[in-house]
C-alpha cells in the first residue's frame, strides 16, 4: 500500500510499504484523511529536532474502521468513523504517575518519533480510538489539533471573569480561542494575517488585533482597561511572542506557552517575580480535550469549511508540502484524502 514519506529536508514522495496486520486488542483503520500539521512541516523543512527521520508523517487522522482484532470493546465496529489520540505513554514516568500522561517523558507521537498515518491502513491499540459519533472522517481529521488549543485552556484555567489573549491563529490557536470563548471568557485574539483573524473572530473572539500593522501592547491595554490580559496563550514558538507574553500579561495572570521557540530566548525574569506570574507549558492533549473537541464539533456550529485550506491527494502531497513551506502564513490545515 501507499504511502507518503520524508526522507530528508525538503525530500517526500510516495513508497510502498507492506499492509499492517491487525493484531489482538488492534483496530484496522482504512484512513480517509490527513491533516498536515506545524510539526509535520517542520519535519519537511528539517527544523524538528524531535524526528527521526525516515519518517512516514501525520497524526491528525480521520479514518473509518475496517476490522477489530480480538479482545476489541464491542462499540468498536466496523464502518465507524473515528480519529485516534496519536500520542503513547509509558505508565512509569513521572507525568504518568501523576495522571498526565499527555506529558509522557517517553511519548512517542505518530509522525515524529515513530512512523505516522500518512498511509492508506493502519493498525492501533483500541484503547487510541476515539469515536466521533455524527462527525464525518474529514471533520474527525481536525479533532486533533484543536483538542492541542483546548488543553492549552485548561491549563490556564480559564473562566468566565478573564481576559484571554491567544497570540497566533493558526489551528491550534483557534482552538483556544474557542474553547475560551466557550468558557465564557473574553478573547483577544493576535495574528499577522487579517483573513485568519476574521475566522478567529467568527470562533468567538471579542476583539482581533493585527500585531503587524497595530501596537499591540497599546491595544491590549485599551482592551483590558490598563491592567493587562489575566490569560496569555501562546500558539507561535517564536522569541519575539515568548517575551510578549510575559510583557502583556497581567500582575499575577497566567502565561501558557504551546509552541516550541526555535531559538534561545531573553527575558526580564524581574517580571516573573513582579508580577508573581504562573508560567506553564501545554503539550499535546488529554482524552478529555478530544472529547470537549468532539462534543463542540458535534453541535454543528463550527465553520468547518473554513479551517480546511486545501485536500490534496497523496501523489500531489509533495508539492503541497513545498507550497505551504514557501507561503506558511496562509494555511489552516491541508487534508490528504486517501
Amino acid at each position: 500500500m501507499k504511502a507518503l514519506q520524508i526522507t530528508a529536508p525538503f525530500q517526500a514522495s510516495l513508497t510502498e510499504i507492506e499492509q499492517p496486520a491487525c493484531a489482538d486488542g488492534e483496530v484496522l483503520l482504512r484512513i480517509k484523511y490527513v491533516g498536515f500539521c506545524g510539526s509535520d512541516l517542520n519535519t519537511f523543512r528539517g527544523m524538528n529536532p524531535m524526528v527521526k527521520m525516515p519518517v512516514i508523517p501525520g497524526h491528525e487522522v480521520g479514518a473509518v474502521i475496517e476490522s477489530v482484532g480480538a479482545g476489541v470493546p464491542d462499540f468498536l465496529k466496523p464502518g465507524l468513523a473515528v480519529t485516534v489520540n496519536p500520542y503513547t505513554n509509558c505508565g512509569k514516568c513521572a507525568a504518568c504517575r501523576n495522571g498526565r500522561v499527555n506529558a509522557c517523558e517517553h511519548n512517542e507521537t505518530f509522525g515524529v518519533q515513530r512512523n505516522g498515518t500518512m498511509t492508506e491502513l493502519v493498525a492501533v491499540p483500541w484503547q487510541k480510538v476515539i469515536v466521533a459519533e455524527g462527525l464525518s472522517a474529514r471533520d474527525c481529521a481536525l479533532v486533533e489539533p484543536l483538542s492541542v488549543g483546548f488543553h492549552a485552556v485548561s491549563r490556564a484555567q480559564v473562566t468566565d471573569i478573564d481576559t484571554v489573549v491567544v497570540i497566533g491563529c493558526g489551528m491550534v490557536g483557534l482552538g483556544a480561542i474557542t474553547r475560551s470563548a466557550i468558557r465564557g471568557a473574553k478573547v483577544i485574539a493576535v495574528d499577522i494575517d487579517d483573513e485568519k483573524l476574521e475566522v478567529a473572530r467568527q470562533l468567538g473572539a471579542t476583539y482581533t488585533l493585527n500585531s503587524k500593522t497595530e501596537d499591540m501592547h497599546a491595544m491590549v491595554q485599551k482592551y483590558t482597561n490598563g491592567f493587562g490580559a489575566d490569560v496569555i496563550i501562546e500558539a507561535v514558538g517564536n522569541p519575539a511572542t515568548y517575551v510578549a507574553a510575559v510583557e502583556e500579561v497581567a500582575f499575577t495572570g497566567r502565561v501558557v506557552y504551546i509552541g516550541y521557540a526555535k531559538a534561545d530566548v531573553a527575558y526580564q525574569t524581574k517580571l516573573f517575580v513582579q508580577k508573581e506570574l504562573d508560567i506553564r507549558g501545554s503539550r499535546n492533549a488529554q482524552p478529555s480535550d478530544f472529547r470537549a473537541v468532539i462534543n463542540y464539533l458535534q453541535k454543528g456550529t463550527c465553520p468547518m469549511d473554513k479551517l480546511v485550506t486545501a485536500v490534496t491527494e497523496p501523489e500531489q502531497a509533495p508539492a503541497m508540502l513545498q507550497q505551504w513551506a514557501d507561503n506558511p502564513g496562509k494555511v489552516f490545515r491541508i487534508l490528504v484524502k486517501f
